[in-house]
């Protein structure tokens, strides 16, 4: 059996994000997160690789972070409540966890990364992206009788523009709005029923 890690992956990989939201992605060098984190330099290098590997593993754990309240909203059956559950899990997301939707709303991947990403991490989103495309694809297939671009494009305006639009506006706020929920509730499902047939 191997021994328990000593330097959790968790207080290394905050501690990159830490860096990249208070001083910018150049900040987070490996010394500056093995600093940051209490981790020696060699645990960073042996568990990430690099750099590289340190920040893509912050920004996929956010973005996994905020992908699983996203699926667990999907469920359910009825396509207006599913897209508006997910609309709302966008800005609960935000309001849970803050420092990730900051992470997620303000830097992509290339703002991150030496060299950007490679085929590697655009394989690994792809597939991360998937299940979420197929949501969107039978709100759409559902609502329209179809599943078109322009389809997709009408639903994720929804789910996908109004939360993202609503959490960037309050990003730098202390706290969201206690009524930004409602108030997206509310716009969501206005926008999903008048697609109905």
């Amino acid at each position: 059996m191997a021994p328990p890690r000593k330097h959790d992956t968790d207080v290394i990989l905050d501690a990159a994000r830490a860096l990249v939201l208070t001083d910018g992605p150049r900040a987070a060098s490996v010394a500056a997160i093995a600093a940051a984190s209490g981790a020696p330099v060699g645990t960073l290098y042996h568990r990430f690789g690099n750099r590289n590997g340190v920040l893509t593993a912050a920004w996929l754990r956010a973005l996994e972070r905020f992908q699983d309240r996203i699926k667990a909203a999907a469920a359910d059956p009825d396509p207006v409540g599913a897209g508006v559950a997910m609309a709302v899990a966008s800005v609960q997301f935000g309001r849970e966890l803050p420092e990730d939707a900051k992470l997620l709303l303000n830097l992509r991947p290339s703002d991150l990364l030496d060299g950007g990403p490679d085929a590697e991490f655009r394989a690994h989103l792809d597939r991360m992206n998937a299940p979420l495309i197929e949501h969107l694809r039978r709100i759409a297939a559902d609502l329209f009788g179809r599943d078109g671009d322009r389809e997709i494009d009408a639903i994720s305006r929804a789910v996908v523009d109004l939360p993202y639009a609503a959490l960037r506006r309050h990003a730098h706020a202390p706290t969201l709005p206690d009524w930004l929920e409602t108030d997206l509730t509310a716009a969501a499902r206005a926008l999903l029923e008048s697609y109905r047939p």
